[in-house]
């Protein structure tokens, strides 16, 4: 019950990007439009331009890159309808991702320019994803439940068949003048 409740909500966290702020990283050194770089010169106080951003945005980078590597395979594994069992394994995988992702753009925010409403932003996206998990995981560690009684059982009854042998002819909902059109 709970994993049919939950598995919408997987391929919907999944389907959603991380943050759309989350893949912004304004303002890092070395990149045209940054604070700092005049236009025209390629560098800031005319000094050789750089080849692209500082190792830690880079490993930013690669963290966002990864982190949207595992919610795709989130996505295809809740459009699949997987078991819940291999939903929370994959969870745990991105949630393992976004939190070195979140870290990185904590320790990195002044570095690589990140303003505080991303990582805001991707910290509340984080803990969705992990309450999500956590009840994934619940239904994983759930296992399968045996069906609970049936109405018959509740009742305290067994069901019937009419014996379609010991049925009576004669005047039914079909009769009409001349006779049932069913046996015709």
């Amino acid at each position: 019950m709970i994993s049919s409740r939950v598995l919408p909500f997987v391929v919907v966290l999944a389907a959603m990007p991380l943050a759309p702020a989350a893949a912004q990283f304004g303002g890092m050194p070395g990149m045209p439009g940054s604070p700092g770089m005049s236009p025209g010169t390629g560098s800031p106080f005319g000094q050789a331009p750089q080849q692209g951003p500082p190792p830690a945005c880079q490993q930013l980078i690669t963290a966002r890159d990864e982190t949207q590597k595992y919610g795709q395979a989130l996505s295809v594994a809740g459009q699949k309808k997987a078991p819940p069992e291999e939903v929370c394994k994959l969870f745990k995988v991105f949630i393992a991702a976004e939190t070195k992702m979140v870290k990185g753009l904590k320790d990195n925010a002044a570095t690589c320019g990140v303003p505080p409403e991303v990582i805001k932003q991707v910290e509340t996206q984080h803990n969705k994803a992990a309450a999500m998990a956590k009840q994934v995981c619940d239904v994983a560690a759930q296992g399968a439940h045996p069906a609970g009684p049936s109405l018959s059982d509740a009742l305290g009854t067994t069901p019937t068949v009419p014996d379609a042998s010991q049925t009576k002819r004669g005047a039914g909902t079909f009769d009409t003048l001349q006779g049932s059109p069913l046996t015709r």
